[in-house]
């Protein structure tokens, strides 16, 4: 499997965009969806996040959930957790609110510094990792499974266009 894609996003605007066209293939998905966000601090995954939450339906703010572990956001026909582990000091800390009742169908769970919580964290369907690239970024996708897959097959097919 492990299908890659990876393109250039030169400023905010285009985090957004790209996160918004990402969007129209996760709401498709009917099985719990997990993505871990990878890059360091101010890479842009909170952006991403707000972009695909927002493209999704939801009609509140989005913010980071780097105090508060989680925010949860539910629309009509699917629920979007978006963590942020960073502040996690144990992975233990994660049985304390029911993390694992938060991964069951028609989810999408957003990991950010998905590795603090160790073997608690289940694995990803999509790795989505920022990189600076002077004042702007690249994004890099890696499928772990068929949804996955398809989705990067699609965003190819899309750019190709």
């Amino acid at each position: 499997m492990a299908s890659t894609f990876s393109t250039f996003l030169e400023n905010e605007t285009a985090t957004l965009a790209f996160g918004q066209k990402l969007s129209t293939y996760l709401i498709k998905q009917t099985e719990n969806f997990v993505i871990y966000l990878n890059g360091q601090l101010g890479a842009g995954k909170t952006t991403l996040t707000r972009a695909i939450i927002q493209n999704m339906g939801y009609q509140g703010n989005v913010k980071s959930p780097t105090y508060a572990l989680v925010e949860e956001y539910h629309l009509t026909n699917k629920s979007i957790y978006h963590f942020d582990l960073y502040r996690l000091s144990d992975p233990e800390e994660l049985e304390f609110f029911g993390f694992r009742d938060y991964f069951r169908s028609n989810t999408l769970c957003l990991l950010e510094w998905a590795e603090k919580g160790g073997d608690l964290v289940p694995a990803a369907d999509l790795l989505i990792t920022l990189n600076y690239q002077g004042n702007a970024r690249e994004i890099k996708l890696q499928a772990n499974s068929i949804a996955a897959e398809q989705i990067i097959c699609a965003l190819i097919a899309d750019q190709a266009k």
